[in-house]
C-alpha cells in the first residue's frame, strides 16, 4: 500500500488526507495544534465568526436611519438618542473559540473516519530520498519522544504565523496579533490597527461596527492596496464616513505600553495613542527547522516553498500546499493544492492549479469579492478586456434594503464576449460572485449570463444587467 505522510493539518493537509485515504493510500497526518490548522483555530473561522456579529451590529445601526426600525428598551422611542444595541465581547469570543474547536473536532472525525491516522507532534524531513524512493519523516511529540515514519510521498502543509515588528512585539494584553484578539473580555475602547491589507481591514471594520473607536494605520496610499482600486475606494469612503480614522502613507515603527495605554510611533515622528493595538503586518511561512533544504526542497527568499501547478516541490516525492507555498493565502486554494497533490501522486486524473479561476473575498462591510483577471491586469495591458461597472444604487433591491455603497464590475474579452473576471462590492458579495466564477471557469460569454433569468428584484440582477451592457458594447464595437 502507498504510504503518504502529511505534515500540517490545515485545509491543504486535511483535504489531502481525505483524498489520499479515499484513493486507498495509507495516510498519516502529523499535526501539533489540531486539524483545521490556523485557518480553523486562529484565523479564518474565528475572524469570520467575529465579523458575523459585527455585521448584525452594522445592520442595526443602519436600520434606524434607513429602514425606520426602532429597538425599544425602557426609554420611550422618541427619547432615544444613544445606541441601544451593544456587544458583550467576552461572550462573543467564547462563542468564537467554541465554534473553532467544534469545527476542528469535526474535521478530525472526518479524517479518521476516512481511514487516515492522526499523530500529534511536529514533523521534519530526515535526509534525502532513499534508493527505493521513500522518505523519512521524524515526528517529535510534546513530551520529547520521537517516532520515525516512512513515506512514499510527503505533503508539507504547515501554514504560517503572524509577522512581528521587533519594536512592536505582542504581549497578548494590549499589543495583539490576530491570534490573540479572541482572549479579550472587553471591547477595546480605542483600537489602533497597524496594517491595511485584508486582515487589517477586516478587523478594523469589525471592531468599528462592534463599537470601538478605530484608527487604521496604512503604509500605502489606500486601504487594501492589492484589491480592485474602485473597490478599495468604496471601502475607504465607508470607513471614513462611519468615523474611522484612516491614516494613509503612515508607517508604524514601534508600539509600546504606557500604563494602560499603547503608543504607536510612526516613521515621521508622530505618535498615536489607543487602549489597544492590533498588529496585522503579514505572515511568515512555517518552513524553518523542518529539514526542507537538506532534503532538496527549494525555498524562496521569503521562506515560502516553491511549487509547480500540481503542488510538486523541487524534491522528488515531496509536495506542498497552502500558505507555506505563498501562492494565495486562501483556504480554498490550500485545499485545492492538497487535493491536486494527492491526485497527481496517486495517478488519478488531475487538473493543474489555475489561479485565474480562483474567487476570493474580503469580509469587510461591504464585502469585496473578485475572480479572474483584475482591473490591474487590464490597466497594465496583461489582457485586453472590456469593462463595465454598475453601481448598486441603481438596483431596485438595493434601494429597498437601504444599500448605498457597492457595484458590480465584469471584464470580458472584446469580440468573443468571454467573461475573464469580475468584482462585486456589496453585502454578501461572497455569495454574489459565484455566477461570475462559473462564467470564468467555463469560458462563458456575456450573452449567456445576460440571457439567464434572474429573480426580480434581486442584487444578482445587477450581474445580468452588466452582462447586457457588455453584450451591447460588443455588438456595437464600443470600447
Amino acid at each position: 500500500m502507498t504510504r503518504i505522510v502529511i505534515i500540517g493539518g490545515g485545509p491543504g493537509g486535511y483535504e489531502a488526507a481525505l483524498v489520499g485515504a479515499q484513493l486507498g493510500a495509507e495516510v498519516t497526518v502529523v499535526d501539533c495544534d489540531g486539524l483545521g490548522g490556523a485557518s480553523v483555530l486562529t484565523d479564518c473561522v474565528p475572524s469570520k465568526t467575529l465579523i458575523a456579529t459585527a455585521e448584525v451590529m452594522t445592520t442595526f445601526d443602519s436600520s434606524y436611519e434607513e429602514l425606520g426600525i426602532i429597538v425599544a428598551d425602557d426609554t420611550p422611542p422618541m427619547e432615544q438618542s444613544a445606541r441601544v444595541v451593544g456587544v458583550d465581547l467576552g461572550k462573543v469570543n467564547r462563542r468564537v473559540k467554541r465554534l473553532a474547536l467544534a469545527q476542528s473536532h469535526d474535521i478530525t472525525a472526518s479524517v479518521t473516519r476516512a481511514g487516515a491516522r492522526v499523530v500529534r507532534g511536529r514533523g521534519r524531513l530526515e535526509g534525502q530520498q532513499a534508493m527505493d524512493g521513500s522518505r523519512k519523516v521524524v515526528v517529535r511529540a510534546a513530551d520529547g519522544s520521537e517516532e520515525t515514519l516512512t513515506a512514499d510521498a510527503v505533503l508539507i502543509a504547515t501554514g504560517g504565523h503572524p509577522r512581528e515588528i521587533p519594536d512592536a512585539l505582542p504581549d497578548g494584553e494590549r499589543i495583539l496579533n490576530w491570534t490573540q484578539v479572541y482572549d479579550l473580555d472587553e471591547l477595546p475602547e480605542e483600537l489602533i490597527v497597524v496594517g491595511s491589507g485584508v486582515t487589517g481591514a477586516e478587523f478594523a471594520g469589525a471592531y468599528q461596527a462592534l463599537g470601538s473607536r478605530v484608527t487604521l494605520v496604512s503604509s500605502r496610499d489606500r486601504v487594501l492596496p492589492g484589491e480592485d482600486p474602485d473597490a478599495a475606494a468604496v471601502l475607504e469612503d465607508v470607513f471614513r464616513r462611519r468615523g474611522m480614522n484612516v491614516m494613509a502613507r503612515s508607517r508604524a515603527e514601534s508600539a509600546k505600553r504606557v500604563g494602560d495605554r499603547v503608543e504607536v510611533m510612526l516613521s515621521d515622528g508622530r505618535v498615536i495613542s489607543g487602549s489597544h493595538c492590533l498588529m496585522a503586518v503579514g505572515a511568515i511561512p512555517n518552513s524553518a527547522g523542518m529539514g526542507l533544504e537538506e532534503a532538496g526542497v527549494r525555498l524562496k527568499d521569503s521562506g515560502h516553498i516553491w511549487t509547480d501547478k500540481v503542488s510538486r516541490t523541487s524534491a522528488p516525492g515531496v509536495y506542498a500546499a497552502g500558505d507555506v507555498t505563498g501562492v494565495f493565502a486562501l483556504a480554498s486554494v490550500a485545499a485545492m493544492q492538497g487535493r491536486i497533490a494527492m491526485y497527481h501522486f496517486l495517478g488519478d486524473a488531475v487538473t493543474p492549479l489555475n489561479l485565474k479561476t480562483v474567487s476570493s473575498n474580503v469580509f469587510t462591510d461591504p464585502e469585496i469579492a473578485t475572480v479572474g483577471y483584475t482591473q490591474a491586469d487590464v490597466d497594465a495591458g496583461r489582457i485586453d478586456a472590456r469593462v463595465v461597472k454598475l453601481p448598486l444604487l441603481r438596483n431596485p433591491r438595493a434601494k429597498m434594503q437601504g444599500i448605498r455603497d457597492g457595484f458590480v464590475k465584469i471584464f470580458a474579452r472584446p469580440g468573443t464576449g468571454i467573461v475573464v473576471g469580475g468584482c462585486v462590492v456589496a453585502p454578501r458579495a461572497s455569495e454574489l460572485i459565484h455566477p461570475i466564477s462559473i462564467a470564468v471557469d467555463n469560458n462563458m460569454t456575456v450573452e449567456q449570463i445576460a440571457n439567464a433569468f434572474t429573480v426580480y428584484p434581486s442584487l444578482s440582477g445587477s450581474i445580468a444587467e452588466v452582462a447586457r451592457q457588455l453584450h451591447t458594447r460588443k455588438s456595437t464595437g464600443e470600447g
